[in-house]
């Protein structure tokens, strides 16, 4: 029964008022529908900063077990090229996916940019004789696009030691805009102490993924902050509104490299 009214009575014993009642109903709850799903099409725009200042790219290194050193050593000399990009953080990654390098690169000026260093990337003989030497030691690879979102903090060089997590979220599609919402306001709660790092959200590669970076002292201090974080009033229900929007959500623990900017 809805409003009243038996959907079966209304559409095929009632009245003709009563049936066009219904069908004009329905007609104004599709439309309803396509109209929200139209403004969720634009979440980049409504949540990012510009991508002229927040386009990253992520990468996900499967090493080689016996080749993790040397990949280490070989990217350290890499990432000190002079390209129009930048490395915000490298990694390998303590718990989670073994022998694995996770690197986040920022491009200022977004898309034309990112453009730029690829064209200079495939004409760069140095550049081509690193990625075969690299390739050698790697299982598999993937990366994403992604953009910033604008409340939170953005990535910069800081002093160690530290570990970091990385919390990826893969959402239902169509929740981005209700996960911002949220998060807006969820923020607040975990910045004063400066473990928010950078949140961040798929734009090619695998869609609607989002990836929230925390710098924690240790493993303890981690438990500790996030424990803290349930005793201030309103975050138990961002949890609570957030929580139902995940399809599934994944943590890793990171080391930084040597040479990573956050330490």
């Amino acid at each position: 029964e809805l409003t009243g009214l038996s959907i079966k009575g209304s559409a095929t014993n009632g009245t003709l008022a009563d049936r066009r009642y219904f069908g004009g109903w329905l007609r104004s709850l599709f439309a309803y529908d396509i109209k929200k799903d139209a403004r969720k099409d634009a979440h980049s725009s409504l949540l990012a900063k510009k991508a002229t200042s927040g386009l990253y790219e992520i990468q996900f290194h499967n090493v080689k077990p016996e080749c993790l050193e040397a990949y280490n050593n070989l990217s350290e000399l890499h990432s000190n090229a002079d390209y129009p990009c930048e490395v915000a953080g490298s990694w390998n990654t303590w718990y989670g996916e073994q022998d694995q390098a996770v690197h986040l690169w920022r491009y200022y000026g977004g898309y034309p940019v990112l453009t730029e260093c690829l064209n200079k990337l495939r004409l760069s003989k140095a550049y081509l004789e690193f990625h075969r030497e690299r390739s050698k030691m790697l299982i598999s690879q993937r990366n994403q696009l992604l953009l910033e979102f604008s409340f939170w903090n953005q990535p910069v060089p800081r002093t160690g030691p530290n570990i970091y997590e990385l919390r990826t979220y893969r959402l239902k599609p169509g929740s981005m805009i209700e996960w911002g919402n949220h998060w807006a306001r969820a923020i607040k709660y975990r910045q004063n102490n400066n473990e928010a790092v950078g949140g961040f959200f798929t734009q090619i590669g695998e869609l609607y993924v989002v990836h929230h970076l925390w710098a924690y002292t240790d493993l303890q201090s981690r438990e500790e902050t996030r424990n803290s974080a349930w005793l201030k009033e309103g975050w138990d229900a961002s949890v609570h509104y957030t929580v139902p929007l995940i399809q599934s959500m994944e943590s890793r623990i990171l080391v930084p490299t040597k040479t990573s900017p956050l330490q």
